[in-house]
């Protein structure tokens, strides 16, 4: 069997060794398929140059629904916004419902919309149906209209009403 290679990895900047650490548990726990692979510290020379604890965690990677990804104890210098995100499509509204509920946990209820949520970490994450697309795409604008009119007003999305919504 061939080793799996990931092109692309995403990393995640946290300000302090506790964050990074809380990060990557609750997100291990979320998802199915998911562990921690490898921790990385600060060793004397890495703690003198970024400001960090020599024997802090400076690095963990670690894999969620399979994917690859790495937390960094990167100190306070930069913050989360919502220009990135990570989706998670849903194939039932029990799944959605878990992974919002998780997710959603501690965070930024007024960044709640549309789906959209932002975890306690200041991390946006779309909760979608994995449905979605068809039910905003085709040959009807009319049916996408309703669609998306009804996802505007809803915070965590309800997979039977916008079905309905779709009609």
């Amino acid at each position: 069997m061939a080793t799996r290679f990931q092109r692309i990895t995403p990393f995640l900047w946290f300000p302090t060794a506790e964050v990074t650490e809380a990060a990557v548990a609750l997100y291990t726990t979320v998802f199915e398929d998911s562990r921690i692979v490898a921790r990385t510290a600060y060793n004397a020379q890495s703690a003198r140059a970024s400001g960090q604890p020599e024997g802090a965690v400076m690095t963990i990677a670690f894999q969620l629904a399979g994917q690859d990804f790495v937390a960094l104890n990167g100190g306070p210098h930069f913050r989360f916004t919502e220009a990135v995100s990570f989706s998670v499509s849903c194939e039932t509204q029990a799944e959605l419902d878990h992974f919002w509920n998780r997710l959603s946990e501690g965070g930024d209820e007024k960044a709640q919309q549309c789906g959209w949520l932002k975890d306690r970490f200041g991390v946006s994450w779309q909760v979608v149906p994995a449905a979605l697309p068809q039910l905003l795409a085709g040959s009807d604008p009319e049916k996408a209209r309703r669609v998306m009119e009804a996802m505007l007003k809803m915070k965590k999305l309800d997979v039977a009403a916008l079905q309905r919504a779709a009609g």
